[in-house]
């Protein structure tokens, strides 16, 4: 995925790399084979049709104390890369990233009911405005037919089309995960517009996954990572708790490293692709850098040491530090994108009455918080987060 829009923050656009990698499954994800082939053309790959009960899926043995967790603000496995916190031996290299701003990356969360009307899902009909037409089937259902079937949506949902018209240009990336009637099988999209109330669902179909299991595939066309692990959500910002998973970011492709000689160019585990583009996009110098890179904030440093002000700063700071950010996206231009549930982003600016771009504090704050961050470099799926002893509680475990 790209973002970038030299007007505004909100402008997002990607090579559909759905034909790279799908995984589909409603099952824990214990261990991934990745593997790229960027292309237009839709391959075939295997599907993981075996679902496990739920006592498999959400193993308490690996949760922590405290208060059941809603899966639906606070999803997957306990030890998911989402829910990790940092360890003790994790392993920190420099980054170096050279942008300095921050935006959203808006994801959409939507739970159905058996109820909402069943609406067809069609791919879309452009990459900018008018993604709500034609009737072209989903690529993939040719392999996996689950693609081609019919899904409950909510009749009022409505999520907008791109705009590259009027002097306007935003064409958001909008990954997307329904939550299906049986309140685990989560249908993953990218590029998802519905632009009329009852109106077909337009999207590029990236499999299935399980709202109890680890979390890791999903919509992000950039890296195949969650549409939703790593969100941030509604009240998340705003209250006075922490933020107890890590986040998301999207990162401009200059600092992103592309080595073709790599097993996995241009990215790493949990990613399973990079950008099709990358060959050309990924410019970057440092080979720890790449798609799937876990971010953090090392131990030494403070809110104190970087001199942060603002309240949401100092919330991100402590996300960060505490659980760090993977890098799931190209933002396409100099930029830092934070991805953000859409409730969550209209919660932030109706609340705040300014968006994140014109928050000069809390730009100030990120500047810093990014010039702090380091690679987690020996993050992988036997040591998320670096492994040791975790820098906080493990999660508890879902409670519904």
């Amino acid at each position: 995925m790209l973002i970038f829009s030299p007007s505004t923050l909100s402008a997002i656009s990607h090579v559909v790399n759905v034909a790279s990698f799908i995984s589909v499954s409603t099952q824990n994800q214990s261990s991934l084979s990745p593997k790229s082939t960027p292309s237009l053309t839709p391959k075939p790959t295997p599907t993981q049709t075996s679902t496990p009960t739920l006592a498999q899926a959400s193993n308490t043995d690996k949760c922590g104390p405290g208060q059941p967790r809603d899966k639906k603000k606070w999803p997957f496995a306990c030890d998911s890369i989402w829910n990790m916190p940092i360890g003790s031996g994790a392993q920190y290299v420099d980054a170096y990233i050279g942008s300095k701003k921050v935006g959203f990356d808006i994801d959409w969360f939507i739970t159905t009911k058996a109820s909402d009307p069943a609406v067809p899902i069609y791919m879309p009909g452009s990459w900018g405005e008018g993604r709500c037409t034609g009737t072209t089937p989903q690529q993939q259902a040719q392999w996996h037919p689950p693609a081609g079937r019919p899904l409950n949506v909510p009749y009022n949902l409505i999520i907008p089309d791109a705009i590259t018209s009027g002097g306007i240009f935003s064409t958001p990336n909008s990954s997307s995960a329904f939550l299906k009637p049986d309140g685990r099988t989560l249908v993953n999209f990218n590029v998802t517009a519905r632009c009329l109330p009852g109106g077909p669902l337009y999207g590029s179909w990236f499999g299935e996954s399980d709202i109890y299991g680890d979390g890791i595939r999903g919509g992000h066309g950039g890296s195949a990572m969650s549409s939703i692990g790593g969100s941030i959500r509604k009240g998340e910002l705003l209250n006075n708790q922490p933020i107890r998973h890590a986040l998301k970011i999207d990162l401009w492709g200059e600092w992103l490293h592309y080595n073709p000689s790599s097993p996995t160019p241009g990215f790493r585990w949990p990613a399973a692709l990079a950008d099709a583009g990358a060959p050309n996009q990924y410019k970057g110098s440092n080979p720890a850098l790449v798609m799937g890179s876990l971010l953090a904030i090392p131990p030494n440093v403070t809110e104190q040491s970087l001199g942060l002000t603002t309240k949401t700063g100092k919330k991100i700071f402590k996300a960060m530090q505490d659980y760090g950010a993977y890098v799931v996206d190209d933002s396409g231009w100099d930029y830092n994108y934070l991805c953000i549930e859409q409730s969550a982003q209209v919660e932030y600016e109706t609340t705040t009455g300014r968006s994140i771009d014109k928050d000069t504090a809390f730009q100030a704050d990120f500047a810093k918080i990014i010039g702090a961050v380091k690679v987690v470099n020996n993050n992988g799926w036997e040591t998320i987060g670096g492994g040791g002893t975790p820098r906080q509680p493990l999660a508890p475990p879902i409670g519904n």
